[in-house]
């Protein structure tokens, strides 16, 4: 199951929609949505994602967070390790050897290494030119 589909799936229950229900409205095929919450096929289009928030009812920081899960939601990921180290290349191989036996707390151990590491954002023109100005 993929983050989306978790989502999806928690959000029809809550609400006491089935997957025909959902599937009518958004006027895609049941046995599709079915294939996405089970992570059986792709990331949803960001049409689709806009679709479910409107018909959930989903604005601002809740809509967000689906839009987010959708693009954190491919079931088949590539990683391209060109130009990295042998190193970080290993981890990657490693990582998708053994992922499947990862239990949840080494996961989110893992989510929380890659949250502290994540590189610091570009400083924003504003920032530059004030830092340009006081010299």
């Amino acid at each position: 199951m993929t983050p989306f589909g978790a989502k999806l799936r928690g959000l029809r229950a809550e609400r006491g929609v089935t997957l025909k229900q959902l599937a009518e409205a958004l006027q895609v095929s049941a046995p599709y949505l079915s294939s996405l919450e089970h992570g059986k096929r792709g990331a949803p289009s960001a049409g689709l994602v806009h679709q479910v928030n409107e018909y959930f009812g989903l604005i601002w920081d809740e809509a967000d967070d689906l839009s987010s899960l959708a693009r954190l939601s491919n079931p088949r990921v590539t990683v391209n390790t060109a130009g990295l180290t042998p190193e970080q290349t290993a981890l990657a191989n490693r990582l998708a050897q053994a992922i499947h036996r990862l239990p949840p707390e080494t996961v989110a151990a893992l989510h929380a290494v890659l949250d502290t590491t994540t590189p610091q954002s570009k400083p924003r023109l504003r920032r530059a030119a004030r830092k340009t100005a006081s010299r």
